[in-house]
């Protein structure tokens, strides 16, 4: 069964039982500012399209139970691909992203026909259990409209179509974007950002990202992708980074640099879990290193706050438990920049494994299956669609509640 609601307020409808559901009928009536009868008549239409259906759960109130209408989530799966520089991850998905099998890693060797090859064996073997309807891809590196990835340096890839190529030999709908955005979107549909039109993310790894949603939509152009935030200055006597800039982001709050800085101090050779679970035990040298970047990890959620006033900051990637094991210090960095009257800043932490960048990339691929009405771009982060929580136009609501 596919999704393919007749109009774009039937769309919305469908958008806001996946997104919010189960809800009643007078509920989505309210959210979408509908009269009862078009609902009737708009749900009536999702039920036999089997889009949505009728839960046996029922809500009592003042008037009559009623019985909340809802998607089917084991109704349609997808694969979400996270491409690294010697492995491809990947997981299913059901359609709220719930992972419902996380397949074995494939190492490749940097050729893109290679990476679609072990995609399609990918989808493969996920199809022995469940089939996909569509395929997302998270790259880091950055991505046009069109799903190409116009530069990942970490693959040594211009100009690769991956989207398209991929979509030609699996023959499933396919999405490829930045993995950030990715992650910032699938906040956004299924995880803490379900709801709030204005969030931030931070995440760190290898580099430093920085992604939002402003306004109900993922803030994205041509230099997403680019990594810029890898280079806000933090510390004006910190280390350099590789591009020679002293004390940015890149340089603080990576985990090769803080190895790197470990490797200085205590002439060991630490990988980044030693050193968590090092921290995490109190280690007295590890804890002093790393109140440096657990400062300047504060100080650089100060901008982020002062400068977009988000209703929360997530902090993400593999480098998370910086967040944890150098909270203190963390929160002296943010306060130390931070005006005193100004509010409170959430901070709100996102597992750092492969798994949950997979999951973002399945988002991508759910999107692609949802919005394909009237949207043939590969990319649906870019694309013109309903935010979370996605009211109709008031001439298109009025239309039909006098249809």
């Amino acid at each position: 069964m596919g999704w393919q609601p007749s109009d774009q307020l039937t769309q919305d409808v469908a958008l806001e039982v996946l997104l919010h559901g189960p809800l009643g009928r007078a509920e989505l009536a309210r959210r979408l500012d509908l009269a009862p009868a078009t609902l009737t008549r708009i749900s009536s239409e999702l039920i036999r399209s089997g889009i949505v259906t009728e839960t046996s759960q029922v809500i009592e109130g003042r008037g009559r139970p009623t019985t909340p209408l809802d998607v089917v989530p084991t109704a349609h799966h997808f694969l979400g691909v996270k491409l690294a520089g010697e492995f491809v991850f990947a997981v299913v998905t059901d359609l709220r992203a719930r992972v419902v099998r996380v397949l074995d890693a494939r190492h490749h060797t940097g050729s893109p026909e290679e990476v679609v090859d072990i995609i399609h064996s990918l989808r493969d073997e996920a199809e022995a259990d469940h089939p996909i309807d569509a395929v997302g891809i998270a790259v880091g590196g950055v991505v046009d409209a069109d799903g190409a990835i116009t530069s990942a340096p970490f693959l040594g890839w211009t100009d690769i179509p991956l989207a398209a190529m991929t979509e030609r030999q699996l023959q499933r709908p396919t999405a490829c974007a930045n993995d950030l955005e990715a992650f910032v979107e699938a906040l956004h549909w299924f995880g803490v950002g379900s709801g709030h039109s204005n969030f931030a993310a931070i995440t760190l790894g290898v580099g430093v990202g920085y992604g939002c949603i402003a306004n109900g939509r993922v803030l994205a152009n041509a230099d997403s992708g680019v990594g810029l935030v890898g280079h806000w200055p933090l510390d004006p006597l910190g280390p350099l980074c590789r591009k020679g800039h002293q004390g940015c982001a890149e340089a603080m709050l990576t985990i090769p640099a803080i190895k790197r800085s470990m490797l200085v101090a205590t002439g060991e050779q630490l990988d980044w879990d030693q050193i968590i679970a090092r921290a995490r035990r109190g280690d007295d040298t590890i804890t002093r290193l790393l109140e440096r970047s657990g400062r300047a990890l504060g100080q650089l959620i100060a901008a982020v706050a002062n400068l977009t006033a988000p209703d929360f900051i997530v902090i993400g990637g593999e480098g998370v438990d910086l967040a944890e094991v150098a909270r203190a210090d963390l929160l002296d960095g943010l306060d130390e920049h931070r005006d005193p009257r100004a509010s409170k800043v959430s901070i709100e932490l996102a597992p750092g494994t492969n798994e949950e960048w997979c999951r973002g990339a399945a988002v991508l691929g759910i999107r692609r299956f949802v919005l394909a009405r009237g949207n043939a771009n590969n990319n649906p982060l870019r694309a013109e669609t309903p935010a979370t929580d996605p009211t109709p136009a008031p001439e298109a609501r009025a239309a039909a509640n006098q249809a």
